[in-house]
């Protein structure tokens, strides 16, 4: 079921700024940020504002629709959670990501069961460490 569709089964509003926000998350090509989505909103419907499109993704996170992952440094996107789960490595010196199969966490979601007794949302995470290149470079943290 579509984002619209789900919305609308919840009684929530399909205003033209809720629909431009959906629009915006669903052709980014990947995690696209709140400023991001509010530049393509505000040339729509230049009367709008940031606070609107925080209040939406809020909602839409709420919602389980979008997840947000947190980069680090300020850097929070936001992701479709319909296109999938997935998980991100990111390097706190030169900032590189990368993908990082959802599989490699299966052992950690297990130990975490079992034992701290705890069931881990490990659908959308970013680890923060250092890339191989950095590493050979000696790079400070």
């Amino acid at each position: 079921m579509s984002c619209h569709k789900i919305l609308q089964a919840k009684g929530y509003r399909l205003t033209p700024q809720r629909v431009l926000v959906i629009e915006a998350l669903h052709h980014a090509g990947g995690h696209i940020s709140a400023e991001e989505i509010y530049k393509q909103l505000h040339k729509r419907c230049p009367y709008s504002n940031i606070s609107t499109v925080y209040r939406t993704l809020e909602l839409l996170k709420k919602l389980k629709l979008v997840t947000e992952t947190d980069f680090g440094e300020g850097r929070v996107s936001y992701h479709v959670a319909e296109k999938g789960h997935h998980h991100h490595l990111v390097c706190r010196t030169c900032g590189k990501v990368t993908n990082l199969d959802e599989s490699v966490l299966y052992p950690l979601r297990d130990t975490l069961l079992r034992d701290y007794d705890f069931d881990a949302d490990l659908r959308h995470l970013a680890i923060s460490g250092k890339c191989d290149e950095c590493r050979k470079k000696g790079e400070p943290s």
